[in-house]
């Protein structure tokens, strides 16, 4: 859930030159032609404004439609992105960690339902009901420790996966385990250590000789800052004065959270070898891809929408943001990876799955407001929450309605409809929802390639 209507880089939207960019069709059908020019243009429409520069892959049903490279892979050498550029694949990481476990598992090596003691001995007893499943579903407890105070300080500094782990191990669960659900980096790198000791590989070897290699994936594999690595994108991250290359995260911190790299191409190969059955059995894969608790299974995100299923994750990691999914009805493959900071890849995703799926996009750029009557207006006067510290503010002020997010200015919302509005200075669009009595209830914000509700709290204060 993006908690944010302006993307960090709104201070650049004034600056609209498109910068270079390759382009590749692949197979592209005749009939699919319009689609993948309107994909084209809706990918092209976010690196003008600057918030997407990166690589796209969509496949439909092993057939690839679009296969192409935006902006630059180095800007100071002028080097476009294309299907064989190298990007960090961040979060996305996770999916990889937890097929590494479930093929271990398979193996007799993991029990996903023995306590993570079983293969880390000297774990803390506050760890003690705390099992492999909870780690991989974010059931656990153990805290983030990319959430804590002193993250910054020492993103920066290589580590070993003891020393990572002594970080977070003596502070106090957030919940029993099972009992609650709370995205932690802090489990996969727990679940990093369990598969080196049940394997008795290194994370990297394991996954590249487990994962990788039986896939052909010679494009991929654990990211160093020191390897001299041909097509490697650099990463970059908006500020109000312009772009500039992206903070260094020393890659030993994220392991098998987010420590990963790949290319488009590559994992079109890995979505058709794991959803193909070429690395785990049927029933193995089922169990990766069945939601535990808020849409997650093990490692993925299961979301289930307008009749539609998308098995996905997404990542962002300093310069660079990814995006796969899988539409399993279609076949459907959509993989966006972005070395600009922002909340472009994922909204690039989301319009391309959409239009693979044969729905309608329309770009900031068409959106046509109309005349809403002012009675109806103030019924979405009131407070949203969208998390516990973070809500919207809607309000009527001199006959338009404002929409201020926590901690950010209000901005104006224009209505698409009765009950549908749009923003202008970031693309994200609000839809009013109402209860069986015809009562405003919720918003839903849709920004991203997400759609993420907000109940309504309490009317807002004049």
């Amino acid at each position: 859930m993006s908690k944010s209507f302006v993307s960090t880089n709104r201070g650049l939207r004034a600056r609209l030159a498109l910068v270079g960019l390759t382009a590749l069709v692949l197979s592209a059908a005749p009939a699919l032609a319009q689609d993948v020019n309107r994909m084209d243009e809706i990918v092209r429409a976010s690196v003008a404004t600057e918030e997407f520069s990166g690589s796209v892959l969509v496949a439909r049903d092993g057939e690839v439609l679009l296969d192409r490279g935006y902006g630059l892979a180095n800007r100071e050498w002028n080097i476009p992105n294309d299907g064989e550029t190298k990007f960090r694949l961040a979060s996305v990481t996770k999916q990889f960690t937890a097929v590494a476990i479930m093929v271990l598992h398979e193996r007799g090596l993991v029990d996903l339902d023995l306590p993570v003691k079983t293969y880390l001995p000297d774990a803390p007893a506050a760890w003690d009901a705390v099992t492999v499943r909870h780690l991989l579903t974010h059931t656990s407890g153990v805290p983030n420790f990319t959430s804590f105070d002193d993250y910054q300080a020492s993103k920066t500094l290589p580590a070993t996966i003891e020393a990572l782990i002594a970080r977070f191990r003596d502070h106090p669960l957030t919940f029993q385990p099972g009992e609650g659900w709370s995205y932690s980096n802090s489990g996969y790198i727990l679940l990093t250590a369990v598969i080196e000791k049940a394997s008795g590989q290194s994370y990297a070897d394991f996954v590249a000789g487990s994962l990788f290699q039986p896939l052909g994936m010679n494009d991929s594999g654990y990211d160093s800052h020191a390897a001299i690595m041909p097509h490697r994108a650099s990463g970059y991250s908006p500020t109000e004065t312009g772009i500039v290359n992206a903070d260094y995260v020393d890659m030993s911190i994220p392991q098998g959270a987010g420590a990963l790299y790949s290319t488009t191409r590559d994992l079109l190969k890995w979505e058709q070898g794991l959803f193909g059955g070429r690395l785990l059995n049927p029933e193995s894969l089922t169990l990766l891809t069945t939601p535990v608790r808020n849409q997650y299974a093990l490692g993925l995100m299961v979301r289930e929408a307008g009749g539609n299923t998308t098995i996905a994750h997404s990542g962002g990691i300093e310069g660079f943001n990814s995006h796969l999914a899988w539409d399993p009805a279609r076949r459907m493959t959509v993989i966006v990876l972005g070395n600009l900071n922002g909340p472009g890849t994922d909204q690039v995703a989301g319009s391309l799955m959409a239009l693979a799926r044969g729905e309608t996009v329309t770009l900031p750029s068409e959106r046509q407001a109309v005349v809403v009557a002012p009675e109806l207006l103030r019924a979405y006067e009131g407070v949203y929450e969208l998390a516990p510290t973070f809500a919207i503010t809607i309000s009527v002020v001199d006959g338009k309605l404002m929409a201020q997010a926590t901690g950010q200015d209000a901005f104006e919302l224009h209505a698409q409809s009765d009950s549908r509005f749009f923003l202008t200075v970031v693309d994200a669009q609000v839809t009013f929802t109402r209860d069986a009595a015809g009562a405003v209830d919720a918003l839903i914000l849709h920004q991203g390639g997400r759609d993420s509700r907000a109940p309504k709290k309490q009317a807002a204060q004049p």
